[in-house]
């Protein structure tokens, strides 16, 4: 509510998509927020400090501008199209690894009853045989800060919603990596998966998981 509150109150003409709230229409229907109030909500019941306030923006179908914001661990991760990415101030970039053998990479598992579950062990299991670690953090939006600051080399994951990567997709591409769905393709919002990480990384894992 203080988030939608704040938004509007900041740009009163543009529309809003939240988990919570649905599809709030403002006036300027081509410019929009994609809010998630609490990704990794699982984590924050269980006091595990990996969660985060994630707000997009997408302007006549394109995402221009992300944040990602871990209160816990004081990390605003933010990105406008054009501009870079920065963690608190420091420009950022994707990490340079070349081959999955050195890579640390991260996922999560859709939750029970979402599409894309029963892809998940078979996936694991491609990655797990090549890749240093997988890592499962529970917050989608997490992972996609951490791909753009080089913590993570590399991400995928199914059974998303828009508002759990909106800001992530952005913040990544301003770190000079890329962003698809798990086909390659442009459907992350619509299509509920996401591949990131530097060419060499994504390439890798895009060819590991559709082997899957």
């Amino acid at each position: 509510q203080v988030l939608i509150a704040e938004l509007r109150k900041a740009r009163p003409t543009w529309s809003i998509l939240s988990e919570e709230s649905g599809e709030i229409e403002g006036d300027d229907r081509s410019t929009r927020f994609i809010v998630d109030p609490l990704d990794g909500t699982t984590n924050f019941l269980h006091g595990i400090p990996l969660f985060a306030i994630s707000i997009g923006v997408e302007r006549d179908g394109e995402l221009v501008a992300g944040i990602i914001y871990n209160p816990i661990l004081n990390e605003v991760t933010v990105a406008e199209r054009g501009t870079g990415a920065f963690l608190n101030d420091r420009r950022l970039r994707v990490a340079a690894r070349r081959e999955l053998g050195e890579a640390v990479v991260a996922t999560g598992m859709a939750g029970i009853g979402r599409p894309g579950r029963e892809f998940f062990s078979a996936e694991h299991a491609a990655i797990s045989e090549r890749a240093t670690a997988v890592r499962r953090t529970g917050s989608a939006a997490m992972d996609l800060a951490w791909v753009a600051a080089g913590r993570f080399d590399g991400c995928w994951q199914r059974g998303l919603q828009p508002w759990d990567v909106a800001a992530g997709i952005v913040i990544v591409r301003e770190a000079g990596g890329i962003v698809t769905d798990l086909s390659g393709g442009e459907d992350m919002l619509e299509g509920a998966s996401i591949l990131a990480g530097n060419q060499h990384i994504h390439a890798a894992l895009k060819a590991r998981l559709a082997a899957a």
